[in-house]
């Protein structure tokens, strides 16, 4: 991977100057797994997060993106 796995909120934010590919997104949500598991939040609070309204995703884009981090917080287990 050309990205190294985010350690802090901070360093997912850098990443909005990188060009968008595969490997910055996977990046991103892999840094997304390891801060909030390192914060003591489960996948629970995770997915609830994510599932909630906003108005960047639609419904089934939120819902994608759960089942995604879902996926990656059981290869980090």
């Amino acid at each position: 991977m050309n990205y190294p796995i985010p350690d802090s909120p901070q360093e997912i934010v850098a990443l909005r100057q990188k060009p968008i590919d595969e490997e910055l997104v996977a990046a991103a949500i892999a840094g997304v797994v390891k801060i909030v598991r390192a914060q003591g939040q489960s996948l629970e609070e995770l997915t609830a997060q994510v599932l909630a309204d906003d108005s960047m995703l639609d419904r089934q884009q939120r819902r994608w993106l759960s089942k995604l981090l879902a996926q990656a917080w059981e290869n980090f287990s």
